[in-house]
């Protein structure tokens, strides 16, 4: 029962999200939304708040916001200036790249918050692991050792630390460090890596530092970025066959949400966090039937002056949407299979 109701939290979150970021620049562009709707397929039920109708439908694997003259069946009166199509090229190219912009909002707010409340990782100068065969092993360094010094200089953090020892490739060096409480002094000579800087071959020992609400979120934008450039890079050698293809689908997300359960809150939200940045590329992907199909049909139009037939787009978001609801399938089936 909680990974029944991780995984509505996590779906939920993300999907009221990504929507509101649509429905969101479409009210700052003056266009008229009719509906705002959590789901797919039969409504559930939905409440009536002005001109725009909140629905809530039978299946959770996504939602919509339903925009007045967005559709090209929609009948919509010619002088009606809160038409989706009545809107200039680089509005309505805003309204839908807003849906995934608001994703990676959404994922740098949940990990402000992960900083903030349990802390992000800091390496310290405390040995954790050691390099087999390097100078600090042949030293006789031990995980848990303490760095306090090196040629008597004091290093407090692991960046001080690491910038000696940069300084010093393939030179003797002093090192005093606290082991059971007890100081002691251990020489060893550096190497030089490939780039011509100083290495003892140690990795630092983490501990997590709880940050304030500003610097929290400043570091859950880093990580975002940085996170997002990890994926594209992921995807890029997935492509080009440089490494095996790993994409997961609901049946997957919610194995994983079931695990993060076991871990605690903030492990949930760790996931959903990441599951937003993924969500957020997907979407802006220039796959037909996506916000990113949408965004280069609207680059076209801009660039010739006039819109692609809506006949001819809508075909090819019909097909496009086919397509992934049958990569869908395949890939739960997979995932079934590999549970199993």
């Amino acid at each position: 029962m909680q990974t029944f109701w991780a995984a509505v939290f996590v779906f939920g979150l993300l999907i009221v999200f990504h929507e509101f970021g649509h429905f969101m620049v479409a009210k700052l562009a003056g266009i008229k939304v009719n509906e705002f709707s959590v789901g797919f397929g039969p409504k559930l039920g939905g409440i009536l708040r002005g001109e725009t109708a909140y629905n809530l439908r039978l299946i959770p694997l996504g939602g919509f916001v339903r925009l007045a003259g967005m559709e090209p069946e929609e009948q919509v009166a010619e002088d009606d200036e809160r038409s989706f199509n009545k809107k200039s090229v680089f509005q309505r190219i805003c309204v839908i790249a807003a849906g995934s912009i608001m994703n990676f909002v959404l994922a740098a707010i949940i990990l402000g918050i992960i900083f903030s409340f349990q802390g992000i990782p800091v390496p310290t100068t405390t040995v954790d692991k050691l390099v087999s065969g390097q100078p600090a092993q042949k030293a006789g360094l031990q995980a848990g050792d303490k760095i306090i010094a090196i040629n008597g200089q004091e290093v407090r953090d692991w960046n001080e630390m690491s910038e000696i020892i940069n300084k010093n490739p393939q030179k003797t060096i002093f090192l005093k460090i606290i082991r059971n409480n007890q100081p002691k002094e251990v020489k060893l000579v550096t190497t030089k890596d490939e780039n011509g800087f100083g290495k003892i071959g140690i990795y630092p020992r983490q501990q997590l530092k709880r940050l304030n609400i500003f610097m929290a979120l400043v570091m859950g934008v880093k990580y975002t970025v940085q996170i997002t450039g990890l994926i594209l890079v992921f995807i890029g050698k997935m492509i080009t066959g440089q490494m095996a293809a790993d994409l997961g689908g609901p049946v997957r997300i919610i194995w994983e949400i079931n695990k993060a359960v076991s871990f605690g809150f903030l492990y949930v939200l760790q996931l959903a966090a990441f599951l937003s940045i993924n969500l957020g590329l997907f979407n802006l992907f220039p796959i037909p039937a996506l916000d990113g199909s949408r965004i280069i049909f609207l680059t076209i139009e801009g660039i010739r002056g006039r819109p692609v037939d809506p006949a001819k787009e809508s075909f090819v978001h019909f097909i496009g949407f086919a397509i992934l609801i049958l990569l869908i399938v395949v890939i739960t089936y997979r995932d079934i299979l590999q549970l199993l």
